[in-house]
């Protein structure tokens, strides 16, 4: 939880995010905190993502962990200090900028970090900040080299360090990291520990609306909480999600999560009703290609419409896609497991009559007048009508309700 330390500017210049944050919002430091962490939490819970064995380490919680390993670097000779911090001298580093291939000639400082006169060279980042005079911080510690606060890139290498050791396997995050916060975690925690700091990095594209990066400072951020008040379910969102491949940027439309709700909703439906209780075996040869294409960089699109294939496959019996989905399921967790909470989750979000064919609207409205004149024989006839065309027709005190039949 990067809670100090990662600044406006995503460089070494600008106010605290934290800090800008408890500002504006007229509240402390330590709320915003406790604000945001909760919001995330209650998301991934209702993303079905189980938090139980997921640590949540917090940058101002390993201050003492971030100090020592500054005073590696400085002992090392990779660190030096100018009036406002102490930086890492990257020019000591010789693979700087290698992840993403990065080609420090062609970038401009001011454009990949802010430009400081003082510092040794322009890709020098800052490990810790100094509090200026006269500047008032609700988060600062004391410290071997005065009173200020960590740099945003030093509390992951810290943590990551104290969590999974000096050096792990799998690093993810936005493909915006890559320039500068990740090459910056690996220039600092291989010249303090002189091994290898990750096997594997994945980084994925942004979630865009309109056309831009979802962003505070654009204003244009849309959360699961306010989805679900528009009646869509955060796995609707989640099925969304991996239609497209993690490295992909996608741009997000309330048309796009309809469209995805209503195949989820077709999905679930169809595995509760046609394919009927326990007892099958997971099909073998759609479990090794549904493992080949996750292990392929977690190729999700391919996965998902292997699933799709898999239902529409006639050699497999009802009781074998069942146990086949349910085994995908694993790795996807699109709700399967718990069917009727989801099923429920969605269903509060009713598809008005409008929405359907013009021809099925039509069919609906004679046979809602026939209702009206009491013909319940014309009515039960065009009811027949709708469901051979794929849709069932519930009456409720609400009025018609229409919905798709559960049809792969």
């Amino acid at each position: 939880i990067t809670d100090v330390g990662h600044l406006t500017a995503d460089g070494d210049q600008g106010v605290d995010k934290i800090e800008l944050g408890a500002r504006r919002e007229q509240t402390t430091a330590s709320q915003i905190i406790e604000r945001y962490t909760k919001a995330f939490k209650e998301d991934l819970v209702s993303l079905g993502i189980a938090t139980d064995n997921i640590l949540f380490p917090r940058a101002t919680q390993h201050i003492e962990e971030q100090v020592a390993l500054i005073k590696t670097l400085e002992e090392k000779g990779y660190a030096y200090r100018i009036t406002d911090g102490i930086y890492f001298d990257t020019a000591k580093f010789k693979n700087y900028g290698a992840l993403g291939q990065i080609k420090l000639d062609g970038l401009e400082e001011g454009v990949r970090v802010e430009a400081n006169p003082l510092k040794h060279g322009p890709y020098d980042f800052a490990l810790w900040k100094f509090t200026k005079p006269n500047e008032r911080r609700q988060q600062e510690w004391e410290s071997p080299w005065g009173r200020g606060f960590p740099g945003w890139h030093i509390e992951c290498s810290a943590m990551s360090m104290k969590y999974l050791g000096r050096h792990f396997d799998i690093h993810t995050g936005g493909i915006d990291h890559i320039p500068t916060h990740h090459n910056n975690e690996i220039a600092q925690s291989e010249s303090a520990t002189g091994e290898p700091f990750v096997n594997y990095w994945l980084h994925h594209g942004w979630v865009h609306i309109s056309g831009e990066k979802i962003s505070k400072s654009v204003g244009n951020t849309i959360t699961l909480a306010e989805l679900a008040k528009k009646g869509f379910s955060a796995f609707s969102y989640k099925y969304w999600i991996l239609t497209a491949h993690h490295r992909t940027p996608v741009n997000f439309t309330l048309e796009a999560l309809e469209g995805a709700e209503t195949a989820l909703f077709k999905l679930h439906r169809y595995v509760r009703e046609r394919l009927g209780g326990e007892g099958g075996t997971p099909n073998k040869k759609y479990v090794a290609d549904f493992r080949k294409f996750i292990e392929d960089d977690l190729d999700s699109p391919r996965a998902i419409a292997l699933l799709w294939e898999m239902l529409k496959d006639p050699s497999i019996k009802e009781a074998d896609k069942k146990a086949t989905i349910m085994e995908f399921d694993k790795v996807l967790d699109l709700g399967f497991h718990r069917p009727n909470e989801i099923l429920n989750e969605m269903i509060f979000r009713k598809i008005p009559i409008t929405e359907f064919p013009h021809r099925i609207q039509e069919l609906v409205y004679e046979r809602d007048a026939a209702r009206l004149k009491k013909d319940w024989g014309l009515a039960d006839k065009i009811r027949e009508q709708l469901e051979k065309l794929g849709y069932e027709v519930k009456d409720s005190p609400e009025g018609t309700e229409v919905s798709e039949s559960p049809r792969i």
